[in-house]
């Protein structure tokens, strides 16, 4: 019975109570049981990192990452001085700049940090959301790795101990400017110009999406003279001696979008005006070492972040749940909403499993990542490169997509509160997820990709194989089947004509690798379950 109460005591002191206190790591058992399935014997040390990082995510970081997340924290751009100096700084909250520093100077991507302590601390750090760090995050590990490949000279090897191991303790932040105004996934288009000038490589031209506009070096695309081909440039914001007085090196930031998700973040539209820039690998080959490398770890990075946003909408939807009562039951306990409850936990298990099974192909590629569908290795290193750049794809636009959904589902549970954004913080995380579904290809680019892609392999690698070996301790029935529907779809000859069988075979490839992906998710799921 409900009777009139003028002065109604309800509140969500419990809900917030428990929201104010969770351990992202120490609560989790189940992240806690993939880590110690797929780390073998880094275990202890993986373990120990995660604790330790977890506290101040799951509570310093998390209240930073809500406190710039307001509209009045938004980050804007100052084009002059007081002196009518162009200095184009990018005014970023004061809660930002110290995450930054505190983030970075973990060492994340440091020679002193295991690959799967790395992982591990970005996982947990992405349950924040972008809150302008997790994209920093991914481009720096990018460019890190492309620099690696090719330290071929004293400026980049130079940029590389900033980037990895920090110089007098300040960690400095990557960022890639691919994108310009005539397409982003298109970059055998870009007219970027990089000229030679005394033996020092200058860029003139236009980049239309500059995400992480605050970063101290950036990976560039462009043409060089003449030429065709796109070649890859490390640019310095920067040049030395020139940060403290704010000149930058030789191009300006026209402007800052305003953008639906992501918003902690600044993307913004260059001009460049000669700005020094230092060659990163053969001039020629700069597609295929970003495809390759530079945007396969981006692709990558999507799939743990899209895991770690949907960790935290499941988290904070079934702990709402078993607060929140309605015509005098707790919610949790309405058959529909169990329904939609395993979903979202199913979903964001099965993400976090698969993520982590792809990441170990990944470390377990010699090498590591190489440009193209390269064939200069014996057949089955070869094979396993391509089920490595394949997955990533797959998992890049499976993984995205079904986070937008199921942050979207988790949101309803709190009802009129799921979008009330002072009261959580799962509206900020669609959002981020939304531009993450874009971000590095979208999804109608990836299908088609990698289509072409198996068919291009056919020739050495039968794709029923391909299937069997990635799904290997599935059911014979779903390998059979997936296999069969595969083989059939890659028979058409192209997804480039525009007729009625071609989009039919274009629905029924969308469905088919989501599906693909989800076996190879669940899978992984499994052997965590069983072990």
């Amino acid at each position: 019975m409900s009777l009139p109460d003028r002065n109604n005591p309800y509140n969500f002191k419990e809900f917030l109570d428990w929201r104010e206190n969770v351990d992202y790591y120490a609560d989790d058992l189940f992240f806690q049981k993939v880590l110690k399935f797929y780390t073998g014997p880094e275990w202890e040390q993986a373990d120990k990192a995660a604790r330790s990082i977890s506290r101040k995510v799951s509570q310093r970081w998390r209240k930073m990452s809500e406190a710039i997340a307001r509209p009045e924290k938004q980050p804007f751009i100052l084009h002059y001085d007081g002196l009518n100096n162009r200095i184009d700084r990018i005014v970023r909250p004061l809660e930002t700049e110290i995450m930054e520093q505190e983030v970075f100077g973990e060492g994340i991507f440091s020679d002193k940090t295991s690959p799967w302590t790395k992982l591990t601390k970005m996982y947990l750090i992405y349950q924040n959301g972008e809150a302008c760090v997790a994209c920093p995050m991914t481009c720096t590990e990018g460019m890190i790795a492309i620099i690696e490949k090719y330290p071929d000279s004293p400026e980049l090897k130079q940029i590389l101990k900033h980037l990895k191991e920090g110089i007098n303790g300040e960690f400095a932040i990557g960022a890639q400017y691919l994108s310009e105004i005539q397409g982003g996934s298109d970059v055998p288009a870009n007219v970027l110009e990089a000229v030679e000038e005394n033996g020092q490589w200058k860029l003139y031209g236009t980049k239309f999406f500059c995400s992480a506009t605050h970063a101290d070096y950036v990976a560039v695309t462009a043409k060089p003279k003449g030429s065709e081909k796109v070649a890859l440039f490390a640019v310095p914001s920067w040049l030395p001696g020139n940060k403290e007085k704010e000149i930058r090196n030789g191009y300006t930031i026209d402007r800052i979008k305003w953008k639906m998700g992501t918003s902690e973040l600044t993307t913004g539209e260059l001009t460049f005006n000669g700005a020094a820039a230092y060659p990163i690998g053969p001039l020629e080959k700069g597609v295929a070492n970003v495809v390759g490398v530079v945007l396969t770890y981006s692709r990558l990075t999507v799939g743990l972040s899209s895991a770690a946003f949907m960790t935290r909408a499941a988290r904070e939807a079934m702990a709402y749940a078993k607060f929140r009562e309605a015509f005098g039951l707790k919610i949790e306990k309405f058959p529909m909403l169990v329904y939609q409850l395993n979903r979202i936990e199913h979903n964001a298990k099965r993400t976090t499993a698969g993520a982590f099974k792809l990441y170990k192909a990944y470390l377990d590629l010699p090498g590591g990542l190489k440009g193209g569908l390269t064939r200069d290795e014996p057949l089955p290193v070869t094979k396993r490169r391509f089920e490595v750049r394949e997955l990533i794809m797959l998992q890049k636009m499976t993984s995205a997509w079904d986070a937008t959904d199921t942050i979207r589902e988790a949101m309803s549970v709190f009802g009129g509160h799921g979008v009330m954004e002072d009261f959580s913080s799962l509206p900020r995380l669609y959002r981020d997820a939304a531009v993450n579904e874009l971000w590095e290809g979208p999804r109608n680019v990836l299908l088609t990709q990698v289509h072409r892609d198996f068919q291009r392999a056919s020739v050495w690698y039968d794709p029923g194989e391909f299937v069997k070996n990635i799904l290997a301790g599935s059911s014979q029935e779903l390998i059979g089947r997936l296999a069969s529907e595969m083989a059939e779809l890659l028979t058409h000859p192209n997804l480039f004509t525009i007729d009625a069988k071609t989009l039919e075979v274009c629905e029924r490839w969308d469905k088919f690798c989501h599906n693909l992906y989800h076996a190879y998710q669940d899978l992984a799921l499994q052997e965590v379950e069983r072990n």
